[in-house]
């Protein structure tokens, strides 16, 4: 079940627990709580009081003081996820030589805001690899590897990876399919350095990665042969990097779709366009953020079904029905594919 994102703009941020999203401030035109918004105002994160105790108690090293190395299980690597897609594909990767935890699993967790608590302190603090998506994104995990020395610990940005770079830049890189595989190559790479008496089952894991998302390009070409440049919609960037490869054309208005990020409403303007172009049948299906909603994307997705507009949900982390990052992307690619040619 989506959570609402009308329910996180309070005029007053109550207190939040450890491991909830803390509400974002809420006039409409205010300030916006949103992880660009703090990005760009400089903003630090405080690390809980609990969670430097737990890290302490775990065994595992603060920065600038000496402690022993985590206990390590002979074979296995301990993988840390920001999220269960990155996770997910660790864990194909590296099978039964990989002990992996995804912070964010969640279907009514936003990433953005998220908080650590002291498991995923614990986690990270024992972790001999950790994978994060960057770009603001899963901003807790800067924090909680900066409050924890591993010596041989590596850390795989996929931000890095791509070289993604730039104030705006959309931080959904594993709806970038054609460029997935190349995080998931310096997974295997880290993985390999970290047990190499594994590397042939992690190279294999690779290979095997690769060979699944076949199906997934297949259909992302067969979009891109069928209906280039046809024009579509979405509510925010979350598919941004699929249509791009599907070579289809986004007419939403960057305003409405960084207002809806940012947790805020859109400009009289940008909505003004945004429904106009579903009254107007301007575009050919809309991309709906099932995951994050408001009452202005609802009612752009109410207009879309009085218009007759095909709806595609999408979703941020990888729902629990799927066994599979590959799996999971398949079916909205497919979606989008029928939605196209409906």
């Amino acid at each position: 079940m989506a959570r609402p994102r009308g329910a996180r703009r309070p005029g007053r941020r109550p207190s939040a627990a450890l491991g909830q999203a803390p509400a974002r401030q809420a006039a409409r035109g205010g300030p916006a709580g949103s992880w660009q918004a703090r990005r760009r105002a400089g903003r630090a994160w405080s690390l809980p009081v609990l969670i430097v105790f737990a890290v302490l108690g775990s065994g595992a090293a603060l920065a600038g003081c000496g402690s022993p190395q985590p206990p390590v299980t002979p074979g296995v690597v301990r993988v840390v996820a920001g999220e269960n897609f990155w996770g997910n594909i660790a864990a194909q990767i590296g099978g039964r030589h990989v002990r992996v935890t995804s912070i964010i699993s969640s279907p009514n967790a936003d990433p953005h805001l998220y908080e650590a608590d002291v498991t995923n302190a614990i986690a990270v603090a024992e972790a001999g690899l950790v994978i994060e998506n960057g770009a603001g994104y899963d901003a807790f995990l800067p924090q909680l590897l900066g409050a924890t020395r591993h010596p041989g610990r590596i850390v795989v940005s996929a931000q890095q990876v791509l070289g993604a770079a730039g104030p705006d830049v959309n931080p959904h890189f594993w709806y970038d399919i054609p460029r997935v595989p190349q995080v998931a190559h310096a997974i295997e790479a880290a993985l390999a350095r970290l047990d190499p008496r594994d590397a042939t089952a992690f190279a294999a894991g690779l290979a095997a990665f690769g060979r699944s998302l076949r199906p997934v390009e297949a259909v992302i070409a067969q979009i891109r042969r069928r209906y280039q440049r046809a024009p579509v919609a979405y509510t925010e960037r979350v598919p941004g990097y699929l249509l791009a490869a599907a070579g289809l054309r986004v007419l939403t208005p960057p305003g409405f779709a960084a207002a809806i990020e940012d947790g805020i409403d859109p400009g009289p303007g940008d909505t003004a366009v945004m429904n106009g172009l579903i009254t107007g049948h301007k575009v050919k299906v809309l991309l709906y953020n099932a995951q994050a909603v408001s009452p202005v994307t609802q009612h752009v997705r109410s207009l879309a079904g009085q218009a007759g507009i095909p709806v595609v949900a999408v979703t941020e982390t990888m729902p629990p029905s799927y066994r599979s990052y590959q799996a999971w992307q398949l079916a909205q690619a497919s979606a989008l594919l029928h939605a196209l040619g409906s």
